[in-house]
């Protein structure tokens, strides 16, 4: 058995600024109303006429990959993490795996929103540890600008999310105090429909429904989020699958030097800082910066911290995310 380490960091955001003052000119809200409830000041969109939520994947790739010292020729597996694939099917890692010239190798696509990157470490993080894959490139990337009801209706949505993606590789570390110690996932599929987009889809409504029935109140294929509800639900399983990992490891909340919560809520994450006693400096966020975006978010996020130098050898690193299905999960990290 070996395990894992993160050895490449890369992350792509849109040129494209969106500020809360100008959704404000496409909906009922303002910069105030965004803050004091998202924490949120600014966000990316993708260029319809270059982005899409595969090019933007291998951007971030391309980059954690040089930075791991590697080429393509030695990525052995894809895991791609995204709510908002370019195509219904096939899905993205397939897209990632021509676009980047790698060998025939393997590639999965993780449809766990926004603790789909920290589902995509754990599997890529098996696969080396069994010693199956030496070098296992995980991305995640986001594309939600295209998907948004930018009406007063949607708002309470669509002023949270934005567009980008982070990818990670990981490597086999002969050293078993260094890398990933271990990952948590878990789920409540009971809650599914509080944090969803239900069309277009084979059990509810279909391409073809829509176009049929033609109802300019139909709001199926926009997401919903029962925003009170899912954050009274994240910020008991954050704590939960933190202190789960930290148990995991003979480990305590003061050994933590780096926190990377999922970008979902500024307030989510601040509540999390003070439950677990953590400082500022301890606790990553750009999400006034990006808005949510989801499966990108903790990369993203992760790749900024690690440039600016907030993450070093030997901290103690703990990812953890909480998203629809519900889902939620945590990463150990020595880095």
């Amino acid at each position: 058995m070996y395990n894992s380490r993160i050895s490449g960091l890369g992350f792509y955001v849109p040129e494209r600024v969106v500020t809360n003052d100008e959704l404000s000119q496409l909906m009922e809200t303002n910069d105030a109303w965004i803050r004091e409830r998202t924490g949120i000041e600014q966000r990316r969109y993708a260029d319809p006429a270059h982005d899409t939520t595969t090019s933007m994947g291998v951007r971030a790739a391309q980059m954690a990959i040089e930075r791991a010292g590697l080429g393509p020729e030695d990525i052995d597996f894809v895991v791609f993490a995204t709510l908002s694939p370019d195509y219904y099917f096939p899905g993205p890692g397939v897209l990632v795996q021509r676009d980047l010239g790698l060998r025939t190798v393997g590639a999965v696509d993780i449809r766990n929103q926004c603790s789909g990157f920290v589902y995509g470490v754990s599997l890529a993080d098996q696969y080396v540890k069994t010693g199956m894959y030496k070098h296992v490139l995980v991305i995640g990337s986001e594309l939600h600008s295209k998907g948004l009801d930018m009406t007063t209706r949607g708002r309470g949505v669509s002023v949270i999310f934005g567009d980008g993606a982070g990818a990670a590789v990981l490597s086999r570390e002969e050293d078993p105090t260094r890398g990933i110690l271990s990952t948590h996932l878990h789920s409540e599929g009971q809650h599914a429909e509080e944090l969803s987009l239900l069309a277009p889809g084979m059990g509810k409504r279909w391409v073809n429904d829509i176009l049929r029935d033609n109802d300019p109140e139909d709001t199926s294929y926009y997401p919903y989020m029962n925003g009170q509800f899912v954050f009274k639900n994240a910020v008991v399983r954050f704590s939960e699958v933190i202190m789960e990992g930290l148990k995991a490891n003979g480990l305590k909340a003061t050994d933590i030097d780096m926190l990377i919560p999922h970008q979902a809520n500024l307030r989510i994450s601040q509540f999390i800082q003070q439950k677990f006693g953590l400082s500022d400096e301890q606790v990553y966020n750009n999400i006034m910066q990006y808005g949510n975006t989801t499966a990108a978010s903790i990369p993203i996020a992760l790749t900024e911290a690690w440039e600016k130098g907030k993450v070093a050898e030997g901290d103690l690193v703990v990812l953890a995310a909480f998203g629809s299905g519900f889902t939620w999960g945590s990463a150990i990290i020595r880095w």
